[in-house]
């Protein structure tokens, strides 16, 4: 099967986990795209969706899916979103895509976290892909001394803002044995919005698309 064929295949699986006449909390990136047009096909099973982009919002409102702000629902019973990286412990980095601080809010307030990914993205240790923080642009400098600090090569994403008008820096060469700690430690430096590690709170469900189906990790304990 393609990386395509398995995305699909974890978007239409990550259905099951939908609850019924309440809102979703909806990710952002290639794999929850599927996941949305996947969606479309329950939507009137659904009351709506919290989106953590703009993209993702605006793809939600083409399907006719009504998108609510976070602030005006009570609860979110779930929230599917993918990763760039993800452990056997269902610890993530995630924000490839830029949307980290919402995607990680909403996270926050979901009673469960269900990851979608091919099997490509399952690591033994994460750092290989780069972890990206989101950072208010005057710290910027600041930050990537920091980074050089803790042994890491940040580079700035040339081009791009966040949804929140913030810079992301992409730090490059890190072995992160003990994703909480890092996840921590990085988001106490002054003018660090959030970073892409999702450890303190990593997925409750990981589903993951292989050749022979999808298979399912939950978190232990």
């Amino acid at each position: 099967m393609t990386q395509d064929e398995l995305k699909r295949l974890v978007a239409q699986e990550a259905l099951k986990h939908v609850v019924e006449d309440k809102v979703v909390g909806v990710g952002s990136g290639s794999t929850v795209n599927l996941f949305i047009d996947a969606l479309a096909s329950i939507k009137g099973r659904i009351e709506g969706a919290v989106a953590a982009s703009e993209a993702s919002a605006e793809r939600l409102r083409r399907h006719g899916i009504r998108v609510f702000d976070l602030n005006s629902v009570a609860e979110l019973p779930v929230y599917v979103d993918g990763a760039d990286e993800v452990t056997e412990h269902l610890h993530m980095v995630k924000g490839g895509g830029g949307a980290l601080t919402r995607e990680k809010i909403i996270a926050a307030v979901a009673a469960k976290f269900v990851c979608i990914c091919d099997a490509s993205k399952r690591v033994p240790v994460l750092g290989k892909f780069p972890l990206p923080i989101e950072v208010i642009p005057m710290a910027r400098s600041y930050l990537g001394r920091e980074m050089l600090k803790r042994k890491a090569q940040p580079v700035l994403r040339e081009g791009f803002k966040t949804d929140n008008g913030n810079l992301i820096l992409d730090c490059h060469g890190l072995t992160i044995l003990d994703p909480p700690a890092l996840e921590a430690e990085l988001n106490q430096i002054p003018g660090v919005v959030t970073n892409g590690l999702f450890a303190r709170r990593g997925a409750d469900v990981l589903l993951l698309g292989a050749p022979g189906g999808v298979q399912t990790l939950k978190r232990k304990g």
